[in-house]
């Protein structure tokens, strides 16, 4: 069963399975270790008619609240913002929204053009032909001429704007704002055998139907064919190295939770932004007292994670905003780029989101005071179902040594491995852009016709899915954990691909280009065969 291999990856979901495919043509022995399961899609929420209530419980984006053994527990209590993951083949893409956008070119070049953080060590150029690759296997759907982009063109046609999508690029005219529909890894057309999104508003909680790009459905069944071996329900404890530095295998906990042994000749980390370093910090040995690969002291650190504001507006007319994909409608770049006179550096995008289902509207409602209980709830309620739509506010975060992630001293997962302890704080900048992008949002809303503004907290705690930059790529040994195609610069024969290689997050959301890094390393070390250890 632990015959040695050849590639050793950790982690089955966006960019373990894409790193996969991409090494599967090597006809190497390649074996993914995934500490999750295979999630049927008949067992689904969207499958039952108690779809909402489960996002409460085994289907909830936050481990700490959906508790199955193969999830670990975050301590996040020091942080505005709680960790939320899906642990399973697929990982995040399972429960993400699907919302797909770049990054800019200006969002590898901040240290140059902004003065703050650092330059990537690559560009959009490097990326972009491994962008239009992963477009393709995940069936993205968008409308190609965003000036806000280098031209390219989306495999499969946008998502219609629908009447909440009309409503608000009319708002968004009024004021003059830049508006674009919304790339999304959801089909609108049949594409490589999935069937077209039918509008029924349940992605994040699992797609039935198969339309949303997720890698168990996408990436997996190619890796597969093409050789690789995959293992579930094997949780990593640590990597193991030798005298040379150099990484031998991992041991790791079967489906029994006994333990075992795997060896390799290379080891790839797809654990995303809180698993990779947790995994690093926990492989201590002689040479490596402060965890692996860690002689920067950089693991762990420069945690971040897309702070979140949001708005929603209540409209007199009925817009059907519980209907379609649930990720971003369309979004506006009119606040993306560096404006000094709004007192803050970097910037943010504003996302056009669609309402809410029954349960989720009428209990949302309650809680706010303005749709009661008893005498009055019906009508109250039509006020609101169908009739609102969001407006989120996702902030650029800019790397601080403070943001971290270590292990805690006390909090295990269900193998005794000790669990990730998240400090995070938001920046003053950070501050200042959630102010300026809510009344900016607020604006956008009124313009569009809204009759009432209704608040969230800020910011937003349940929506830590963006996890970066706790093992940062860069070409100096001394300030960054990978280099420019993410081989360590302390493991000669230890990789990341996952967005703990991120230097800075942009004002994105981050799936596509960290799928793109996974495809470019996974390109480079397959060009670099013959001397992948120079």
């Amino acid at each position: 069963m632990n015959d040695p291999v050849d590639v050793l990856i950790i982690g089955a979901g966006a960019s373990g399975a894409a790193f996969a495919w991409s090494m599967a043509d090597t006809r190497m022995r390649i074996l993914c270790l995934e500490q999750g399961d295979w999630v049927n899609p008949a067992d689904y929420p969207a499958t039952r008619r108690d779809w909402e209530l489960r996002a409460d419980s085994d289907f909830s984006p936050d481990p700490n609240v959906r508790r199955r053994r193969e999830d670990y527990p975050v301590n996040d209590d020091d942080s505005p913002i709680s960790i939320l993951n899906f642990n399973g083949v697929g990982g995040g893409t399972i429960l993400y929204a699907a919302h797909f956008p770049r990054l800019h070119p200006s969002d590898f070049r901040v240290r140059s053009l902004d003065g703050v953080a650092d330059d990537w060590p690559i560009g959009y150029s490097t990326l972009e032909p491994w962008y239009a690759v992963n477009d393709h296997h995940m069936g993205v759907a968008g409308l190609a001429g965003d000036p806000a982009y280098p031209p390219h063109q989306p495999p499969l046609p946008p998502v219609p704007l629908g009447r909440l999508g009309e409503t608000m690029a009319r708002g968004f005219n009024r004021l003059g704002w830049h508006w674009w529909p919304s790339e999304i890894a959801i089909a609108t057309r049949e594409h490589e055998g999935r069937a077209p999104c039918i509008n029924l508003g349940t992605c994040k909680l699992g797609c039935a139907q198969g339309a949303k790009g997720t890698v168990d459905i996408t990436y997996w069944p190619l890796a597969l064919r093409a050789g690789v071996k995959l293992r579930t329900r094997c949780r990593v404890r640590e990597i193991l190295v030798d005298d040379n530095d150099m990484a031998t295998g991992v041991v790791y906990y079967d489906a029994d939770g006994r333990e075992q042994v795997q060896r390799a000749e290379v080891v790839v980390l797809a654990c995303n932004g809180i698993g990779t370093p947790r995994l690093l910090l926990n492989s201590k040995s002689a040479r490596f007292p402060d965890g692996l690969a860690n002689r920067s002291g950089l693991v762990g650190k420069n945690l971040m994670m897309h702070p979140w504001a949001a708005v929603r507006g209540v409209f007199d007319e009925p817009l059907e905003s519980q209907f379609g994909p649930q990720a971003v409608c369309i979004l506006s770049k009119q606040f993306y780029e560096t404006d000094l006179a709004r007192g803050f550096v970097r910037g943010y995008n504003l996302q056009v989101t669609r309402g809410f289902g029954p349960v989720t509207t009428a209990r949302s409602g309650h809680l706010r005071g303005d749709i009661p209980w008893g005498a009055g709830h019906h009508e109250a309620f039509a006020r609101h179902f169908g009739r609102t739509i969001g407006v989120g506010v996702c902030c650029e975060d800019l790397p601080e040594e403070c943001n971290t992630v270590t292990l805690d001293p006390e909090l295990t997962d269900s193998d005794g491995v000790p669990a990730p302890r998240i400090t995070y704080r938001l920046a003053d900048n950070t501050q200042r852009m959630i102010r300026h992008g809510l009344e900016r949002a607020r604006e956008a809303l009124l313009a569009a016709g809204a009759r009432e503004i209704l608040e969230n907290p800020v910011p937003m705690r349940a929506t830590g899915w963006h996890q970066l930059g706790t093992a940062r790529m860069g070409t100096d040994p001394r300030r960054s954990v990978v280099n420019e195609w993410g081989r360590s610069h302390d493991v000669k024969n230890l990789f990341i691909v996952d967005g703990s290689v991120f230097v800075t997050s942009g004002g994105v959301n981050p799936t596509p280009t960290i799928q793109a890094i996974a495809l470019h390393v996974a390109d480079t070390m397959k060009q670099r065969l013959a001397n992948l250890f120079d």
